[in-house]
């Protein structure tokens, strides 16, 4: 188990991602090739953790699997710029398979499916910058999304990061997405 500052923003593009992707190449990232992720999402039957904007998650992406718990939000982990910055806890799975038991063993103590989403992931790291991430994301009946992320251990100078990061691609302008892909699928089913 491992705790770290997750921070995190996501943005929409117009298109596919593919110019965002060359131009992180040209600036020394390197990308890991596409896996596809289904994310099962369980809230409690006493606390609606949509309203709460809280998160635990089962992931599958071939033979890994982990939970993840994200607590509530409040106004100190969203700014004005739709920065998250969160305690993350996340629980490494022994293989994928395992991620079936445990969506059964969350529904077995209450907890109810909110909802799958599965997206297409493709991750570029920079040697130089251990602990960031530029992921594209084409997330099935929603869109396109550029996130850019950083875990450390504070969340000090993080925001600043994800910032300088997002001038260099040239993606400010594009609109910042507050919503969790979990909820931008639901809204897709309301």
């Amino acid at each position: 188990m491992t705790d770290t500052i997750e921070v995190e923003r996501k943005r929409e593009l117009p298109d596919d991602g593919s110019s965002i992707t060359l131009l992180l190449a040209e600036l020394g990232y390197v990308a890991e090739a596409p896996v596809t992720e289904i994310d099962t999402y369980c809230s409690r039957p006493d606390i609606d953790y949509l309203k709460t904007v809280e998160c635990l998650r089962v992931r599958r992406r071939g033979d890994f699997a982990e939970i993840t718990y994200e607590p509530a939000s409040n106004p100190t982990t969203h700014d004005r710029d739709d920065v998250v910055s969160e305690v993350e806890t996340n629980i490494i799975l022994r293989e994928g398979e395992q991620a079936l038991t445990a969506e059964k063993l969350l529904t077995s103590i209450g907890m109810r499916e909110l909802v799958r989403v599965e997206k297409t992931r493709t991750s570029c790291r920079h040697p130089d910058t251990p602990g960031v991430t530029v992921s594209i994301d084409i997330v099935s009946g929603v869109g396109t999304f550029v996130e850019t992320e950083v875990n450390r251990a504070t969340a000090a100078g993080a925001a600043e990061l994800v910032e300088d990061i997002e001038k260099r691609l040239g993606i400010v302008g594009h609109p910042a997405v507050a919503l969790p892909y979990r909820d931008l699928v639901l809204g897709q089913h309301a």
